[in-house]
């Protein structure tokens, strides 16, 4: 029956697109972690898997990146795929193209398109105008390949969703937004501690509360750090200025002045809490070195895991 079952989550994926956590049920979300962690085992004993063979990804990227360009890369190419690098200052979207025309034609070249953009809308209407897969990389709104290596970290750490609860404290960001809907979906507790004026969308938040009421998940959001750390087993931190929010910088360092998260402030959290972070991080700010660099830090197994979760979001609907 469990066979029958994952054969037909895997026949529902196909040919999906990846834009938000919140277009997926929870059934699905669990089958790409499943998925991601048994492809980092094949990839971490060397058994090859390439479902992939012949297809390509066109990766679109208006935003510069570190992970997102070498995951996606590598990962495509690991599963016996190409990838192949777009910029925005190269492609003809930047001269004026329409988002829809440029969907079309890439369509009738590649297997699947990701992009890294600012404005969530031309994600949307790039996935509107295509006949292939389309996969958030990034947009200002959402952060979905971020969230799902997450949570695929955080069931590695655990073991399991049920009872877990994850804190963040910072910016209402797309980071957030993602991570919310992930914990509605998957029914972890998620508590958010942010500034006022920088609470995660209002709109996004009432979805996510709508989608908990299925797994139980509660969703907080409060102004305290100490409140939202309180017995947390994850502690979510990411940095005060994100791309394209560098004017804001001095304004923002003194409205977050006390969301940093440091050893006072994980004194809260329970004593074999981790620590996550989606880098890249500016240590001094929204996190002390002593956190960041400590022996609770799993940055670096969360940052591994955007390969495996991109890779398995790619063989789902690819």
């Amino acid at each position: 029956m469990q066979d029958v079952v994952q054969e037909e989550l895997a026949a529902s994926l196909k040919g999906r697109d990846f834009l938000m956590v919140g277009d997926y049920t929870p059934q699905e979300i669990r089958y790409l972690i499943d998925l991601a962690i048994d492809l980092k085992r094949k990839q971490k004993s060397g058994e090859a898997y390439q479902p992939l063979a012949g297809k390509t990804l066109g990766m679109i990227f208006e935003k510069s990146s570190t992970r997102t360009r070498v995951s996606f890369e590598v990962g495509i190419y690991q599963l016996g795929g190409q990838g192949l690098f777009l910029s925005g200052n190269d492609l003809q979207i930047g001269r004026g193209e329409p988002i829809l025309d440029t969907a079309q034609v890439l369509s009738r070249y590649l297997d699947g398109i990701m992009i890294r953009t600012f404005a969530h809308r031309n994600v949307v209407e790039l996935a509107r105008g295509a006949t292939i897969p389309v996969i958030n990389g990034l947009s200002d709104l959402s952060h979905p390949c971020q969230a799902m290596a997450d949570y695929q970290t955080i069931l590695e750490h655990k073991g399991t969703f049920e009872g877990v609860k994850l804190a963040y404290v910072g910016d209402g960001n797309n980071v957030v937004h993602s991570l919310m809907m992930g914990a509605a979906k998957l029914g972890v507790d998620i508590s958010i501690a942010t500034p006022e004026g920088y609470e995660p969308d209002a709109s996004l938040v009432q979805q996510s509360k709508d989608y908990a009421k299925e797994t139980g998940a509660k969703i907080h959001i409060c102004r305290d750090p100490k409140e939202a750390v309180a017995e947390a087993d994850f502690i979510y931190s990411d940095v005060w200025a994100s791309m394209g929010q560098e004017a804001e910088q001095k304004e923002r360092e003194l409205a977050f002045a006390d969301y940093q998260v440091n050893e006072a402030l994980v004194k809260y959290a329970k004593q074999d809490y981790k620590f996550l972070h989606c880098l890249p991080a500016h240590r001094g700010e929204e996190v002390s070195e002593g956190v960041i660099d400590g022996k609770h830090s799993i940055i670096f197994d969360q940052a591994e895991n955007r390969l495996h979760a991109q890779k398995a979001i790619m063989a789902a609907i690819m």
